[in-house]
This record gives C-alpha cells, structure tokens and sequence, in this order.
C-alpha cells in the first residue's frame, strides 16, 4: 500500500516537473518570440518618401478660418513628405503661414514654396503650393514657365533628398481648365523639354489637376497629347480611378506622370492611389466637398536605406520584450 502511494506521488512530481520545464520553456522562448515579431514588424514598416496632390475649392481666408476645415487639411497633409496644394487664393501668404504653424504644432518641420498668383480672371488668381518637410527634404530651384498655352503656367520645383533613392528630382505643378485640358497636356511635353534644357535633367514628374478624363479627355483625344505619344512618360494613375469626392462623377482628373525608366524605378510599386480622407476620418462627404471636389492622390518614391523607421510605441515594446526575455532566463 506504501510503496503504491509513492508510485503515485512519484508519477504525480514527474508530471508537474514535465509541465513546470514546458512552462519555463514558454516563458523564456516567449518573449524572444515577441521581440522577433516586433523587430520584423518594425523593419517591414514603409519607409517610403510620400508625395501627394490636392486640388482645393478656392482656398482663401474665409476658408481657412473654419477651424474643421483646416483641422483635416493639416491631417491630410501632415501625412506627406512633399504636398502640392492647387487652388490656393491667397495673395498676402496668411493662409500659408497659418497652415504651416498648425502643421508644425505636430512637431514636423514644414515649409513652403509657392507660385505667384495664376490666371486669367483678376478675381480668381490661384497659386501652386508645395509643402514639404525641410527635415529631410530640400528645394535647390524653382522656375514659373512663361510659355504660352496654359490658363495658369506650370510651376516646377527641384527638390534634392537623401531619403530618396533617386536624391535629385523636380516635381512640376499641373492645374489644366476643363475646356483645354487637351492642349494643355499636350504642352506639358514643351514644359518637360524646358527643364531638361534649363536644369539638365530629366528626372521629372508631372502631378495636379489635369482634367484627365471623362468628357475633359476622350480615348481618341489621347493621340493629340504627347505625353502619350511620346515614349518614356508613365501614368500612375490609371483611367480607370476615380478622384472626386461626387457621387455623380467617376472620373481620374488628378494624375502623376513620371519621366524616365530610372525614375520609375524609383517608385515604390502600387503605391499611387487616391486618398479617400472621408472614409477615414469619418467625415461627411458634403464636408468633404466643402474642402475640395476632389481627393487627394499620393505616390511613394524609394527610400535610399532600408533601415527601419521605429514608432515610439515599437520601440517600448521590443524594450519590454528585451527585458522579459532577460528576466525568463534568470
């Protein structure tokens, strides 16, 4: 009876010393688990420099002064190392300067380059806007193009960045009338052929407002626009993309188009694509319309390392993971 009793204590202890080993195991593999996730989390993280266009609704400083209005243009465009604001009615730079000191409240450092005011009615003279980061981004030169043509000129900008892989690119401000959208795209080729004289380059994109499609460009209409004639010019956005904020139009009005096979290269695949701010923020789409019939579209560019970017809360994480790792195995 004795020796049977110890039979079973002596099973029962090797049971809890089998599950007590399984348990020391997990707990010592467990956290170093962890922190390999974490690790492999944070270094799949995009680090892709993000650039994006927005065409507005007459931006101007009554505009500006509605508090929800630019609450969610500082949103949208914080989320951008390079943005490109179209329809900005702001002839003394107020509401520029208001939108960068809303923008750099979140702890970034945005600055701006702008055009002059641009267009044909005296009332309604809009200019091109680029917001960029200074951190990690540079404006080496700009030019406003004096050529004829367009109802508001195109506005090209060199940026230089040791983010990108591509380093040195120029970025060139579209915002085309609906009625000569098709002449004007066509004499974006002209505008192309002016930097690569006037910067001997030829790293170049294109971005804005094009009027791109539905009735403002047919299929057939496509022959008489050269960045479609001509070989080495990209469209990243396809025809088939919607960029209004309407329910009653599905039509891709905003575009980027790049120059050059290297350039291409440069982007990140599948990362051109509309922003639909609505959605996700919650906001109603007649707020949404309120800012813009339009939404903007973003692309990414390549990064130049493929060393990670770490979010505070990954970083305290994969911490917490490091220190439970070191406390299992005490």
């Amino acid at each position: 009876m004795v020796g049977s009793y110890n039979s079973t204590v002596l099973q029962q202890l090797t049971a809890d010393d089998a599950v007590l080993r399984w348990t020391m195991r997990w707990c010592c593999s467990f956290p170093r688990a962890l922190l390999l996730v974490l690790l492999l989390g944070w270094w799949g993280q995009s680090s892709g420099f993000k650039i994006c266009s927005f065409k507005l609704q007459g931006l101007n400083s009554t505009k500006a002064a509605n508090k929800r209005v630019m609450y969610t243009l500082k949103r949208v465009v914080s989320r951008c190392d390079v943005c490109l604001l179209q329809g900005v009615n702001d002839p003394n730079g107020s509401v520029m300067r208001h939108l960068v000191t809303k923008l750099n409240s979140y702890d970034h450092q945005y600055q701006t380059v702008a055009s002059r005011g641009l267009g044909v009615n005296p009332n309604d003279m809009q200019k091109y806007v680029f917001l960029y980061r200074k951190d990690i981004v540079s404006v080496s030169d700009r030019h406003q193009y004096e050529g004829k043509g367009f109802a508001r000129p195109p506005f090209m900008v060199r940026f230089k960045s040791s983010q990108t892989s591509v380093g040195d690119f120029v970025l060139v401000a579209v915002n085309t009338v609906p009625g000569r959208a098709v002449q004007e795209m066509d004499k974006l080729y002209d505008v192309f052929t002016d930097i690569s004289k006037r910067w001997n380059t030829e790293t170049v994109m294109f971005l804005g407002n094009f009027n791109a499609g539905c009735s403002h460009m047919t299929r057939p209409k496509k022959k008489e626009i050269r960045l479609f004639t001509k070989k080495g010019f990209y469209w990243l956005i396809g025809d088939h993309v919607d960029t209004t904020t309407t329910d009653t139009t599905d039509c891709a009005y905003d575009r980027f188009v790049v120059h050059g096979k290297s350039f291409l290269k440069q982007v990140e695949p599948d990362t051109a694509s509309v922003f639909n701010y609505a959605k996700t923020y919650q906001i109603k789409k007649m707020e949404a319309m309120h800012i813009s019939e339009r939404f903007p579209i973003e692309v990414e560019l390549k990064s130049s390392t493929h060393l990670p970017q770490a979010t505070p809360l990954l970083i305290l994480l994969s911490l917490s993971a490091f220190l439970l790792s070191g406390l299992a195995a005490l």
